[in-house]
């Protein structure tokens, strides 16, 4: 599957509320263990990895080599993951930016001889035309007597997504 195939996705379904708003799902990106071109194609990177995108242990991504700290690795290839599904991948309308990720769990998992990082990540993003629009908002007010800065800072999170994300990464190679 190319980066090509992967762009052509459909636009996120929505589910439960976050707050007031419905919260968007975002479709599993699909992988024929040709995640080392995507990731190429997409970031310029050269990622020692195969296997698939990690939703599941079975769906893990195999981690050959890390130049990094593997923990480092991991959050680098968890954001670049979030970036494909929330922006990349999506309508320009349904894009999402300032996507960032944060480790809140970790667990080392060994099944049949073979050693597994199951990491949950808190996730946070906006849509990009929002961002856009508080961000300009913030450069022409700030500074201005009249700006409003804890109600501006209120708005933007309250346009925040959060959401939780697992990654599976199998690593029993980086530590030999």
């Amino acid at each position: 599957m190319s980066l090509n195939h992967l762009l052509h996705m459909q636009e996120p379904k929505l589910s439960k509320k976050q707050g007031s708003k419905p919260m968007p799902q975002f479709t599993q990106l699909k992988s024929d263990n040709d995640l080392k071109e995507i990731l190429k194609s997409a970031f310029d990177v050269d990622l020692d990895i195969s296997g698939s995108w990690g939703y599941t242990q079975a769906l893990s991504t195999v981690i050959h080599s890390a130049e990094n700290p593997l923990a480092q690795f991991e959050h680098m290839f968890a954001s670049m993951r979030a970036y494909v599904e929330m922006s990349m991948t999506q309508e320009a309308a349904a894009r999402y930016g300032s996507i960032n990720l944060n480790e809140a769990q970790r667990e080392r998992i060994t099944v049949d001889n073979l050693v597994y990082d199951k990491v949950v990540y808190t996730l946070s993003a906006i849509k990009e035309s929002e961002y856009n629009t508080f961000i300009n908002e913030y450069k022409e007010g700030y500074g201005q007597k009249d700006f409003d800065l804890s109600a501006h800072f209120k708005r933007r999170e309250e346009a925040t997504l959060k959401r939780e994300v697992t990654h599976w990464f199998e690593v029993h190679q980086t530590l030999a």
